[in-house]
Protein backbone atom coordinates (compact mmCIF):
# COMPACT_ATOMS: atom_id res chain seq x y z
CA UNK A 1 0.00 0.00 0.00
CA UNK A 2 3.10 2.17 -0.48
CA UNK A 3 1.87 3.73 -3.63
CA UNK A 4 -1.27 5.30 -1.53
CA UNK A 5 1.24 7.98 -0.19
CA UNK A 6 0.90 9.39 -3.79
CA UNK A 7 -2.68 9.77 -4.14
CA UNK A 8 -4.96 12.56 -2.72
CA UNK A 9 -8.03 9.88 -2.46
CA UNK A 10 -8.83 6.63 -2.19
CA UNK A 11 -11.75 4.45 -3.65
CA UNK A 12 -13.03 1.73 -2.10
CA UNK A 13 -15.74 -0.56 -4.26
CA UNK A 14 -16.77 -4.41 -4.77
CA UNK A 15 -14.66 -4.75 -7.10
CA UNK A 16 -16.62 -5.35 -10.44
CA UNK A 17 -16.31 -8.83 -10.88
CA UNK A 18 -19.20 -9.29 -8.49
CA UNK A 19 -21.21 -8.31 -11.28
CA UNK A 20 -21.00 -11.66 -13.09
CA UNK A 21 -23.21 -12.82 -10.08
CA UNK A 22 -25.74 -10.58 -11.33
CA UNK A 23 -25.58 -11.63 -14.92
CA UNK A 24 -25.36 -15.56 -13.77
CA UNK A 25 -28.59 -15.01 -11.51
CA UNK A 26 -30.55 -13.18 -14.56
CA UNK A 27 -29.90 -16.48 -16.53
CA UNK A 28 -31.04 -18.55 -14.06
CA UNK A 29 -34.08 -16.42 -13.52
CA UNK A 30 -35.01 -16.78 -17.38
CA UNK A 31 -36.65 -20.15 -17.49
CA UNK A 32 -39.03 -19.38 -14.41
CA UNK A 33 -40.09 -15.47 -15.54
CA UNK A 34 -41.45 -17.28 -18.72
CA UNK A 35 -43.31 -19.61 -17.40
CA UNK A 36 -46.14 -17.76 -15.96
CA UNK A 37 -47.16 -14.32 -17.32
CA UNK A 38 -45.98 -11.71 -14.59
CA UNK A 39 -42.94 -13.73 -13.31
CA UNK A 40 -40.69 -10.98 -15.35
CA UNK A 41 -40.55 -9.43 -11.87
CA UNK A 42 -38.09 -11.71 -10.57
CA UNK A 43 -35.33 -9.81 -12.98
CA UNK A 44 -35.32 -6.95 -10.35
CA UNK A 45 -33.22 -9.48 -8.11
CA UNK A 46 -29.98 -9.38 -10.24
CA UNK A 47 -30.90 -5.63 -11.27
CA UNK A 48 -30.97 -4.68 -7.34
CA UNK A 49 -27.92 -6.58 -7.08
CA UNK A 50 -26.17 -5.35 -9.73
CA UNK A 51 -27.34 -1.48 -8.52
CA UNK A 52 -25.79 -2.88 -4.99
CA UNK A 53 -22.68 -3.78 -5.95
CA UNK A 54 -22.46 -0.51 -8.75
CA UNK A 55 -23.37 2.11 -6.02
CA UNK A 56 -22.28 1.01 -2.68
CA UNK A 57 -18.08 2.49 -2.12
CA UNK A 58 -16.20 4.64 -0.10
CA UNK A 59 -14.21 7.36 -0.89
CA UNK A 60 -12.15 8.63 1.33
CA UNK A 61 -9.34 11.89 1.16
CA UNK A 62 -7.45 13.70 3.47
CA UNK A 63 -10.21 15.46 4.82
CA UNK A 64 -13.66 13.50 4.62
CA UNK A 65 -14.65 10.13 4.39
CA UNK A 66 -18.06 9.96 1.63
CA UNK A 67 -19.60 6.42 2.76
CA UNK A 68 -22.18 5.63 -0.27
CA UNK A 69 -24.74 3.25 0.10
CA UNK A 70 -27.27 1.64 -2.47
CA UNK A 71 -29.96 4.50 -2.05
CA UNK A 72 -27.96 7.70 -0.11
CA UNK A 73 -24.79 8.69 0.72
CA UNK A 74 -23.22 9.87 3.94
CA UNK A 75 -20.28 12.65 4.12
CA UNK A 76 -18.41 12.50 7.52
CA UNK A 77 -15.28 15.20 8.27
CA UNK A 78 -12.25 13.52 9.64
CA UNK A 79 -12.81 16.14 12.79
CA UNK A 80 -15.81 13.97 13.71
CA UNK A 81 -14.34 10.50 13.43
CA UNK A 82 -13.21 9.26 17.11
CA UNK A 83 -12.09 5.63 16.32
CA UNK A 84 -12.51 2.90 13.46
CA UNK A 85 -14.81 0.08 14.77
CA UNK A 86 -13.31 -3.59 13.24
CA UNK A 87 -15.25 -6.57 12.21
CA UNK A 88 -12.96 -9.29 11.41
CA UNK A 89 -15.09 -10.44 8.71
CA UNK A 90 -16.87 -7.53 7.65
CA UNK A 91 -17.37 -4.11 6.50
CA UNK A 92 -15.29 -1.34 9.11
CA UNK A 93 -17.61 1.45 10.91
CA UNK A 94 -16.34 4.56 11.35
CA UNK A 95 -17.21 5.88 15.08
CA UNK A 96 -18.50 9.49 15.52
CA UNK A 97 -17.88 11.94 18.30
CA UNK A 98 -21.56 11.54 19.48
CA UNK A 99 -20.68 7.44 19.29
CA UNK A 100 -23.02 6.98 15.96
CA UNK A 101 -21.61 4.32 13.61
CA UNK A 102 -21.34 5.00 10.02
CA UNK A 103 -20.90 1.43 7.31
CA UNK A 104 -17.55 1.90 5.33
CA UNK A 105 -19.17 -0.30 2.39
CA UNK A 106 -16.16 -2.39 0.72
CA UNK A 107 -13.39 -1.24 3.54
CA UNK A 108 -12.36 -4.35 5.53
CA UNK A 109 -9.39 -4.49 7.95
CA UNK A 110 -6.36 -5.38 5.18
CA UNK A 111 -7.21 -1.66 4.04
CA UNK A 112 -6.27 0.07 7.83
CA UNK A 113 -2.90 0.74 6.79
CA UNK A 114 -4.11 2.80 3.74
CA UNK A 115 -6.63 4.56 5.91
CA UNK A 116 -3.90 5.29 8.42
CA UNK A 117 -1.90 7.01 5.41
CA UNK A 118 -4.38 8.68 3.74
CA UNK A 119 -5.64 10.30 7.19
CA UNK A 120 -2.58 11.54 7.75
CA UNK A 121 -2.29 9.27 10.90
CA UNK A 122 -5.67 10.29 12.13
CA UNK A 123 -6.54 6.53 11.71
CA UNK A 124 -3.74 4.37 13.92
CA UNK A 125 -1.65 1.92 11.49
CA UNK A 126 -2.07 -1.51 12.96
CA UNK A 127 1.26 -2.34 11.03
CA UNK A 128 3.23 0.34 12.74
CA UNK A 129 2.41 -0.81 16.16
CA UNK A 130 4.71 -3.91 16.55
CA UNK A 131 7.45 -1.32 15.61
CA UNK A 132 7.27 1.23 17.77
CA UNK A 133 6.80 -1.51 21.05
CA UNK A 134 10.22 -2.75 19.63
CA UNK A 135 11.78 0.58 19.80
CA UNK A 136 10.57 1.20 23.17
CA UNK A 137 12.12 -1.85 24.81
Amino acid sequence: MAASRDVEKLVFRIPSPALLAALAIAICVTPVAWTVPGLQVLYAVPVGYALWVVRNRTTVDSSQLVARSTFGKRVVAWDEVKAIKVVPRGWLSAVLTDDSLVRLPAVRALHLTALSEISGGRVPDPNAAPGSVESSE
